[in-house]
């Protein structure tokens, strides 16, 4: 074992296998820098030992490799090993400075410095330079003045690491007002990159919202203006008390430390908190003490995080206001009385005095109600935003039943704009969780499914915002159809309200739903809306998530499916509430749920509702009118397109009568066609059309009937990479199949590529005729969180309202195969499928399978369907 004294380093040059004795020391020094870490104390020694540590070995090799040209030329640290913050996996960059362009005299010095550094493992980020290459680069990229910036001699000639200092300096390129402009104008790309929010449930602790970026942005902007070698001065130029700076301090060695942990843990440079790695660093960091349910460990030490960085993100917004006064604003302040409480400076609400909040109260809700009636306005001055933190105790149960407090707080919802900025200021400064205790209980809280990516607080933030996005037109390209049903709402705060309510009571014991309802009637009471508000409101918090599961989990090609939906929504008004609360709730879920297909089944259902309750609900649409309606306009169409009637009666001579149910009128058409245009020796037919009326691509297949169709071509269509979104199984009484899937790329994107379209068909086809699937690697991809959320296998059975089929509902986790092993096992029990629908969230499967016995009867006897349910269960883990 080699003696750790690092004036032992230059000997390891003498060794005959020098690189394999450097690599052990790396090696046993990284072992000892991992024994040292406790995650209850600061790192802030082990960042400097690891960055003193690789400074003996950069400096002994440069002058080993270098000799005569060690001081002519110079080696500097940048980023954050110039910062002397090393942590285990971090990058170590640094920069050569030449005196001159002339390399040729130490190039290969320089090269061997550079292999000899790749050899041991230290992979550094490297450049080589002239001071003047330093500042054209630095000019033209200011991420590079910032690296610039944080520059630390390590060895060579010195007066070549204060020149580039002096040509970099705020009085020669990028003065302080510009690198802030910059620096602001990055954050907010950055931001945006994830979604303007801290509170994703996989959070990046370095790159995203009040993570360790923010507290190198705020340092950065300080340096440029200050030349500060420390935060600290922070407090000797006034722009944080001890106590705020000590909160900064505290928030960065908490990062530090989560993050230090993240880099042991997984043996490389990992900023991302995902799934993969929570419960561990809940155990190290002392979370999973006495903790029993599930996932609790893992919910308190996020909590832990989500705090620290919503205080890092406060004090963030503090400082770049202070500093966009002092770099932007005018020095002298340009103040305007607004009233006797408040003033306007620099376009900032400042209040009047220190006293005006204990004085009056009410001003904590009324200060963010003039923010929104006045646009011109930026935000709340620093100072201010102190004050509220301080004052949150005035909202105590007394305030809360003040209906002046109550009439302001309803007047924040009830104004044309500014809503979702101002509930973000008032989440972020304590305001919304002091006012409304429940609200306290969904801060920060997890939500434990493969679906939503958001806390609850955010998510319901996000649902509002969405709301407010139906309203502008300058948001009108996104959803037109939703814009168009906003302007059938008389009051959106009645939409809003139940947003801000619809999962208030996530993380209780109970229906979040139904206990959400008496939360949001309580508040309603207390805030004097009217009885007809009140119930509307009420009802959409309690049934937020009917529409989607109907138009996901049933047939709403049914008319009785539409006919017992129009029953419980009752009315056009609450249909036009409840589509748009369903839109912005799906879309606050996670983006990338949000599809097409989504957006097409919930428009049809808003459309076949709204036409039901137009006509009165005393008189649905029979099925035989239906029947007839489809009948009527497929044959019309192929008329038109050229079709003889003979051809056309031809090819429906053995479809019954519910394939023209359960097929729309252009369905028929092209099915019709394709069938007509085609003789034995073509099938199986397979057809696919890339964009339907639904957003998604619809495989048709038609063939004669040999049992196992819907596993080979489910299997298929898995292995392609597809996502079954719906199936309608039909089986004519000649024994031919006529089978259609809508389907998506895994992605959630409609099918584009004219090759792709050829060959899923052929691949069907070929699959079909030979009654076997080729063992290709299945490109369908299960999600890296899936295994942190098990999800048990249930199967219930249920008769449909009409006694024609057995509904079974399956719920388990989503893996490729799934369908054709659920096929599978239909096969051996001798069950009839006639439709499927398929709805995947993240990971978890909900399928509904509409099916008979051979004689096309529904299956009632228990015993029956414990085989089916006995023999899915066995298919499902014999594959495991």
């Amino acid at each position: 074992m080699i003696n750790l004294n690092n004036s032992l380093i230059p000997l390891l040059f003498q060794a005959k296998d020098s690189l394999q004795q450097f690599k052990l020391l790396l090696n046993q020094k990284n072992a000892k820098l991992r024994q040292k870490f406790d995650p209850h104390s600061s790192v802030t020694d082990l960042l400097k030992e690891k960055s003193d540590f690789i400074d003996e070995i950069l400096n002994c090799g440069w002058h080993h490799f270098l000799g005569e040209h060690a001081q002519q030329l110079c080696l500097v640290a940048v980023g954050g090993y110039g910062r002397r913050e090393l942590f285990p996996y971090s990058d170590i960059d640094i920069v050569v400075l030449l005196d001159s362009e002339e390399t040729e005299p130490y190039q290969e010095a320089l090269g061997n410095f550079f292999t000899f550094l790749w050899d041991i493992g230290l992979k550094p980020g490297q450049s080589v330079r002239t001071i003047a290459e330093c500042v054209d680069a630095a000019i033209n990229d200011q991420t590079i003045m910032t690296s610039l910036m944080e520059i630390r001699l390590l060895s060579g000639n010195a007066a070549l690491y204060e020149a580039v200092k002096l040509q970099t300096a705020p009085d020669k390129i990028w003065p302080s007002a510009e690198f802030f402009a910059a620096k602001m104008e990055e954050q907010h790309l950055r931001y945006a990159k994830y979604h303007d929010t801290a509170y994703n449930l996989e959070p990046n602790i370095k790159e995203g919202p009040g993570g360790l970026r923010d507290m190198q942005v705020i340092a950065w902007v300080f340096k440029r203006h200050y030349n500060s070698s420390t935060l600290k001065e922070l407090i000797k130029y006034d722009f944080l008390p001890e106590s705020e700076y000590a909160e900064l301090i505290s928030a960065r060695d908490i990062l530090w430390r989560i993050r230090y942990a993240l880099h042991l843990l997984t043996d490389r440079s990992e900023d991302r908190l995902i799934f993969d790695y929570q419960r561990d660093l809940a155990e190290q960091f002392g979370f999973s003490e006495g903790m029993h349910e599930y996932n609790q460990d893992v919910e308190r030490f996020m909590q832990f995080y989500y705090k620290t960085v919503h205080g890092l993100e406060r004090l963030n917004e503090i400082l770049l206001q202070l500093f966009s006064e002092l770099f932007v604003g005018d020095i002298a302040c340009h103040q305007t009385i607004l009233n006797g409480k408040f003033a306007v400076i620099n376009g900032y609400l400042e209040v009047a005095d220190d006293q005006v909040f204990e004085q009056e109260p009410l001003t904590l809700l009324e200060i963010f109600l003039l923010l929104q009636q006045d646009s011109s306005l930026k935000g709340i001055r620093a100072r201010t935003i102190r004050l509220i933190r301080k004052n949150l105790h005035l909202i105590d149960v007394e305030f809360r039943k003040n209906k002046t407090a109550n009439r302001l707080f309803m007047e924040i919802f009830r104004q044309p704009g500014g809503l979702t900025h101002q509930l973000r200021r008032m989440n972020r400064y304590g305001i919304l969780a002091a006012y409304m205790p429940c609200f306290a209980n969904i801060v920060a809280r997890m939500q434990y499914d493969l679906f939503h990516i958001y806390t609850v607080d955010e998510h319901t933030l996000f649902v509002i915002k969405n709301l407010r996005r139906f309203s502008l037109e300058k948001h009108l390209d996104e959803l037109p159809f939703c814009n168009d049903v906003f302007l059938l709402i008389p009051k959106p705060e009645i939409l809003y309200i139940a947003a801000l309510f619809h999962d208030i009571a996530k993380g209780r014991n109970g229906d979040h739903s139904t206990i959400g309802e008496d939360i949001a009637r309580a508040f309603c009471l207390q805030h004097d809306l009217s009885a007809h508000d009140t119930k509307l409101i009420c009802w959409l918090v309690r049934n937020h998530l009917i529409m989607s599961m109907t138009a996901q989990r049933k047939d709403i090609g049914d008319p009785d499916v539409i006919h017992e939906f129009a029953q419980k929504v009752g009315s056009p008004e609450y249909l036009n509430h409840l589509y748009l609360l369903t839109v912005a709730d799906i879309r606050a879920t996670n983006p990338e749920l949000w599809n097409s297909w989504k957006d097409a089944l919930l428009k049809e259902l808003y459309g076949k509702t709204h036409s039901t309750l137009r006509r009165g609900l005393p008189n649905p649409v029979t099925l035989a009118e239906r029947m007839r309606e489809n009948k009527k306009e497929a044959h019309d169409e192929l008329l038109k397109l050229g079709i003889a009637e003979p051809v056309i009666y031809q090819a429906w001579r053995h479809a019954s009568d519910d394939y023209f149910l359960r097929y729309s009128a252009d369905e028929i058409a092209w099915h019709t066609i394709a069938i007509a245009s085609s003789n034995e020796n073509d099938l199986p037919l397979v057809l696919l059309r890339p964009q339907t009326q639904s957003g998604s691509a619809e495989v048709f297949i038609y063939t004669k009937n040999e049992g196992s169709i819907f596993s080979l071509s489910t299997a298929t269509l898995d292995q392609l990479g597809l996502t079954i979104l719906d199936a309608r199984i039909m089986t004519t009484t000649d024994n031919y199949v006529l089978n259609s899937f809508q389907v998506l790329e895994q992605s959630g994107d409609p099918i584009k590529d004219l090759f792709r379209e050829v060959h899923i068909c052929n691949a069907l086809r070929n699959n079909l005729k030979h009654r076997e699937i080729k063992l290709h690697k299945n490109i369908h991809r299960q999600s890296r969180q899936a295994k942190h959320f098990p999800i048990p296998t249930s199967i219930e059975f249920h008769t449909d309202h009409l006694g024609r089929h057995t509904i079974m509902e399956l719920i388990t986790t989503d893996h490729a195969g799934l369908l054709s092993k659920i096929g599978r096992a239909f096969l051996l029990q001798d069950i009839h499928l006639h439709s499927a629908k398929i709805t995947t969230i993240g990971s978890r499967a909900e399928d509904m399978f509409y099916i008979t016995d051979q004689q096309s009867q529904a299956i009632t006897d228990p015993t029956k369907q414990e085989l089916i349910r006995m023999e899915i269960l066995n298919v499902l883990e014999a594959d495991d």
